[in-house]
């Protein structure tokens, strides 16, 4: 029977997505020399999986050699985290704290579970981290954070009195110990 050698890798490995072009196979006789080859199989590679691509060549004398590839399609895209809420977030020193919540969505698996680490202490100013990471059955991981800053809650108040977000309370331009926020509202 002819001789197949499969060219290229083998196994293949392909990222979900990516386009599979088929390096081929060559076949080899020794009456007839070479002999075309046909392939057979599918690759989806939108659904990671493992697929086998089948070569065969047949010579003159009816005698047929096979010879197979492997084509590995894997995920290799980390879930995606979305945050909720204000990211920075702020509080006022002694408010409880809820959690605004996240989401991790992935491409191949869907929803996808997040682990939350790290605490917020809203009875100590200051600015805590909190960290969401999400995997995916295929082992990609993601991270994101969220800052929560907790400060004064007089420069709190005042800032939403006056429709005011996502603004840093601790912002103090003359160093004099009082916010430029609190400054502002009393007129100094």
């Amino acid at each position: 029977a002819p001789v197949i050698t499969v060219l290229g890798d083998d196994p293949l490995t392909l990222p979900v997505g990516t386009a599979f072009t088929d390096p081929g196979a060559t076949a080899l006789d020794e009456t007839d020399g070479t002999v075309e080859v046909t392939a057979e199989g599918a690759v989806n590679t939108t659904v990671p999986g493992s697929y086998t691509i089948t070569y065969s060549a047949t010579d003159a004398a009816g005698n047929t050699g096979t010879a197979t590839r492997t084509v590995n399609v894997v995920d290799v895209t980390a879930p995606l985290i979305t945050v909720a809420g204000d990211n920075p977030l702020y509080l006022p020193v002694g408010a409880a704290f809820n959690d605004p919540g996240v989401s991790a969505f992935d491409a191949i698996d869907g929803d996808v579970a997040v682990q939350t680490a790290g605490t917020v202490d809203t009875a100590t100013r200051g600015t805590y981290v909190l960290t969401y990471n999400a995997t995916d059955a295929a082992g990609n991981e993601a991270t994101a954070t969220r800052e929560v800053i907790v400060r004064s809650g007089a420069a709190q108040f005042f800032a939403v009195q006056f429709g005011m977000t996502n603004v840093d309370l601790s912002v103090d331009s003359d160093g004099d110990g009082v916010a430029n926020l609190m400054e502002y509202a009393f007129g100094t």
